[in-house]
């Protein structure tokens, strides 16, 4: 049996200067992990009060450790030898005694060891362990309920089930209140844990409020109000308190309280409503009082920030972060919009402009990390700080009132300019950073406030802000200061002169953060101003952008990047020389080689030369294949089969030329062919297979006849190697990397006409093989879709194929059938959807007996026990769905009255403008004025939605979806520009009159609602 007196002896081994001596206790240690009685010598070594404090402390480490390994096969990383029930509550009951421990850290040590067991045996095999929780934290002693108050953090966030919340918390919160209000005999931090744990609560009693709604409304009302009451009497209190001792605990609890004044606001908004003017004034204030505390910390750097009594630090930065994030939540929520007047918003824009200043630790990330500083206010993936949360503010007020925030802007703007003058005068070295602050602000709502002038320009209404002032009379003032290189980077940003950013990029002076200030002024230039006004600079910023690249260091070189994508697109490359594109192409081919496996660059490079190949200057697009075509492809056979990313994005860069808008060049693919086929010979990699598929349907598109004739010099064609990769790819089992096929097919058989015809049969019948095993919709509509349109061009030729083919004892015809009937409601594409319904179509006119006799899945069965039910995975294993049985021409005439009745008159109602009537929830008013005379905001979302989903959905023949979903062959192709529901309309009233197969008997077949449509549809006039 392990002793506390071995465990001793390894852990003080282990701690030895001497490693052999350590390592062998470290030996001794892992070998005395695997008996179970190690668990309980641990834990009381922990709890004992004679050890040694880092012999304690090592074992309550080693006991967590234990207790992942050893404790139960409920962790992840169990590796056997559980210990017995009767030690696991010897364990159990020393770990909560050190709940109670003088000593802080092992206090600290045994909530993380009770919560790794709570999470594995909590109720079951410790069903006491919340009462004994409760009465800890009960006790009044500091200490315990300090230790028990870390356990509850975590406790009630991952344990509690929705039917153990509400029994607890009736328990528990009356207990944490007292403990909260307990200033003489809890510290700051405690206090703070027990609002960290009514949080998590108000979370939880929102998560089962609809499974108890009346327990919960109930809860709400007796708890709410007492805590928002106590939340309220806090912040009264004056902060400034918590920020002049040796430390900032005091900080923790306001902390907490404005994070669950934003959780409750958030859950529970009209519990908070009475409190909600209180609670603004309050957190306005605190911005007001803790500002000179921030300056003094933050921005001044006189003295060094106070350190917490614990291990996380507690910094001011975070309050404020907290306050600025409720109020934008109550900005966004709408309930408290009588509080936001115009003098309320004034301070509010004035203290995001003081509080958006940049720090010292701002200041000196930025300047290692350039790209950081241009981008931090408009880049989502920043990391969250002040300066974040009081942007994301602004963004708030902007949302509900753009021209009064706006005028307030402007108002607020000259206020910083003429304190900052006044500072500078006075000699303040610090008189650059609230301008840069207002400039940067400003600039994080650019678009916003530039949708709001065009607004009320429209309107005949006068300008809330004067931009063009500004940008005169400060900007260039600001760029010429290079003392203040961020100021003077920020003045590139928000006035975009040309000129001078293309001087600063060519100078050998300026400093990173200027250049790439420079960069994004003429990225945002180029983005925003009209083609005709920039083309005369492009050819010099394009010449100054090639070594710029290759000088760049890793953390700037997608903006300069970015910025070279828009530039070569400018006036669709008139401006272009070919020794200008010869030297970017050589340029970007060299950072990609660099480069080829970051995610975000190589979004970039296929833009960029696409729009070099897209270039109208003549001779270009020759230029930039010549230089990257060789190139591309070497780097395609050449590759590793380990370094796969290098030939997926060597092969997106070739689709890149390829779609370049030229005619492709003569002799492209019997250079390209060679490299590509045999690469996609042995890839295995899906995203470089899916690539290589994409350029040979890119290459079918563009000049199918370069594929057709081309042949390698054993004689062997490119339809061949097209059709062995085919082969490969469905006999695959990753379905994601076959999604391409459908397309390359389609575009095949469209293109290459009778020369398919010799490997169409064994080229159908891997398509057929490959349907019984396939499991993916996506998979499934692109084996079916090539068929679909076959049928429509050679129907005869392909059903009699399908006929002669066997697989597994079925017929290809039957397997085809069944597949698509139960699919076709499920295919995506506007295209791919009407070619089905075509093909269907046709296939309902045809009278082979083969069709004819074919039986296949008709609609569900409901049966009683499964009506308004909803079908979990283990109801659906207990009772499976069954569908009844109906003849092939009964479920294709099903499909097409689905399609017609999805594109009739009930789908294009509501996209008049009839939107359906739905009751609005008032948790979010609208704040626009009444005379602006416009629908709420809400509504107008609804009326756009209400476009879209069913069963008043989408027009059936909207032709704006092709924008997106389609290509352009696919979008001029004759079965996209038909009417398809005229021609629906007129199949169905056509074999109506002539009682083709029996059409009358077929309609009979079918369900209540889909005769009612066809009857309707049969009798209305044409």
């Amino acid at each position: 049996m392990t002793s506390i007196a071995e465990i001793s002896e390894c852990l003080t081994g282990t701690l030895n200067s001497n490693s052999n001596v350590r390592m062998a206790a470290e030996i001794k240690l892992s070998q005395l992990s695997a008996v179970p009685e190690t668990s309980l010598a641990l834990s009381q070594l922990v709890v004992s009060q004679d050890a040694d404090m880092s012999l304690r402390q090592s074992a309550t480490i080693l006991l967590r450790k234990y207790v992942k390994e050893r404790w139960s096969p409920y962790f992840q990383n169990f590796k056997g030898n559980a210990p017995s029930p009767e030690i696991k509550n010897q364990v159990r009951q020393a770990v909560f005694q050190g709940l109670s421990d003088p000593n802080r850290k092992i206090r600290s040590l045994c909530a993380l060891v009770l919560t790794s067991i709570a999470n594995c045996d909590w109720p079951d095999e410790y069903p006491d362990l919340l009462n004994n929780l409760i009465s800890l934290i009960s006790s009044g002693s500091p200490d315990a309920v300090h230790g028990a108050m870390q356990v509850f953090t975590e406790f009630i966030k991952a344990d509690l089930t929705e039917d153990q919340i509400l029994p607890v918390l009736r328990d528990l919160l009356p207990v944490l209140l007292s403990i909260l209000g307990a200033t003489e005999h809890q510290s700051p931090l405690t206090r703070s844990r027990t609002i960290s744990v009514f949080r998590q609560c108000t979370i939880s009693l929102y998560t089962v409020k609809e499974q108890h709604p009346v327990a919960v409304k109930e809860a709400i009302a007796s708890v709410l109000p007492v805590w928002l009451e106590a939340f309220k009497v806090l912040l009264t209190i004056d902060p400034q308190a918590d920020v002049s001792g040796d430390n900032w605990d005091g900080l923790a609890i306001r902390i907490q309280i404005f994070k669950a004044l934003e959780t409750t606001h958030t859950s529970f908004p009209r519990a908070l409503q009475p409190y909600m003017n209180d609670m603004l004034d309050l957190a306005v204030g605190h911005l007001d009082i803790l500002y000179p505390m921030f300056d003094r910390y933050y921005l001044s750097s006189s003295d060094p920030i106070p350190s917490s009594s614990e291990d996380e630090p507690i910094h001011l930065s975070h309050l404020i972060s907290a306050i600025l994030d409720f109020i934008s939540g109550m900005v966004r929520g709408g309930k408290a919009k009588s509080w936001f007047t115009a003098e309320h918003s004034a301070a509010l824009i004035s203290s995001v402009f003081k509080y958006a200043q940049m720090t010292d630790e701002d200041e000196e990330t930025w300047a290692n990390n350039a790209n950081s500083f241009v981008a931090q206010e408009d880049d989502e993936t920043q990391d969250y700080s002040v300066r974040v949360a009081g942007f994301d503010l602004l963004a708030a007020l902007m949302d509900r009132n753009p021209a009064k925030i706006t005028a307030t802007f402007q108002s607020a703007i000259q206020q910083v300019i003429h304190t900052s003058e006044q500072a500078r005068n006075s000699g303040n070295d610090n008189w650059w950073r609230p301008l840069e602050a207002a400039l940067a602000s400003i600039g994080s709502q650019a678009e916003s406030i530039e949708d709001c002038l065009e607004d009320e320009e429209d309107s005949e209404r006068p300008k809330p802000i004067d931009i063009e002032s500004l940008l005169g009379g400060i900007i260039p003032t600001v760029l010429t200061l290079r003392e203040h290189p961020f100021l003077q980077g920020r003045g590139f940003l928000a006035g975009q002169y040309i000129d001078a950013a293309v001087n600063v990029i060519e100078s050998e002076e300026g400093s990173i953060p200027v250049k790439i200030s420079a960069v994004r002024a003429v990225h945002n230039f180029c983005n925003g101003t009209d083609d005709a006004a920039l083309t005369p600079f492009m050819a010099r910023i394009a010449r100054d952008m090639g070594p710029f690249i290759l000088q760049t260091s890793e953390d700037t070189l997608s903006l300069v990047l970015e910025t070279l994508s828009v530039i070569v697109a400018v006036d669709k490359g008139t401006w272009m020389t070919p020794d200008l594109a010869h030297a970017l192409v050589h340029a970007i081919l060299d950072v990609w080689a660099k480069n080829n496996k970051d995610p975000i660059l190589l979004s970039i490079f296929p833009d960029i030369l696409e729009s070099l190949c897209s270039a109208s200057a003549e001779g270009i697009y020759e230029v930039v294949v010549k230089e990257a075509l060789p190139s591309l492809c070497n780097s395609l056979s050449s590759a590793p089969p380990e370094e796969s990313w290098t030939a997926s994005s060597a092969l997106e860069l070739i689709n890149a030329l390829i779609r370049g808008e030229h005619a492709m060049g003569e002799g492209f693919f019997s250079v390209l062919a060679p490299h590509l086929f045999k690469c996609l010979a042995v890839v295995e990699d899906r995203d470089a297979l899916q690539n290589g598929i994409v350029s040979l349907t890119l290459v079918v598109r563009k000049d199918c006849n370069q594929l057709v004739s081309w042949s390698d010099e054993s004689g062997r064609s490119g339809l061949d190697y097209v059709l062995t990769l085919v082969a490969k790819l469905l006999q695959g089992q990753d379905e994601s990397a076959g999604l391409t096929i459908g397309d390359l097919i389609i575009h095949l058989l469209r293109r290459a006409g009778d020369a398919v015809l010799p490997v169409l049969p064994e080229l159908l019948q891997a398509m057929v093989n490959r349907m019984t095993s396939a499991k993916t919709a996506s998979f499934v509509q692109s084996l079916i879709i090539p068929f679909a349109f076959l049928i429509t061009h050679q129907q005869d030729t392909v059903l009699g194929l399908l006929e002669s083919t066997n697989v597994q004892g079925r017929s290809g015809l039957d397997i085809l059938i069944h597949t698509w009937c139960e699919n076709a409601e499920t295919f995506q594409g506007f295209w791919a959807s009407r070619i089905s319904s075509m093909a269907l179509s046709q296939l309902f006119m045809c009278e082979r007996p083969s069709l004819q006799n074919l039986v296949v899945k008709g609609d569900i069965i409901v049966k009683p026990e499964t009506r308004n039910v909803i079908m979990t995975r283990s109801r659906t294993k207990t009772t499976p769905t069954e569908f009844t049985s109906v003849s092939f021409p009964v479920k294709a005439l099903k499909i097409l009255v689905h399609d017609l009745q999805s594109g009739g008159e009930s789908a294009t109602f509501n996209a008049a403008g009839n939107a359906a009537d739905v009751e609005e929830d008032d948790d979010d008013e609208n704040w626009s004025d009444a005379e602006d005379g416009g629908a709420p905001k809400r509504d107008a979302e609804l009326e756009f939605l209400s476009d879209l989903i069913g069963p008043k959905g989408l027009a059936f023949d909207n032709d704006d979806i092709l924008d997106d979903t389609e290509d352009e062959d696919l979008k001029n192709d004759p079965v996209s520009q038909m009417n398809m529901q005229e021609h629906l309309t007129w199949f169905l009233r056509e074999y109506a009159a002539r009682n083709t197969n029996n059409f009358e008997g077929l309609v009979e077949q079918l369900t209540a609602e889909e005769i009612t449509v066809v009857r309707a549809v049969v009798q209305s006039q044409p």
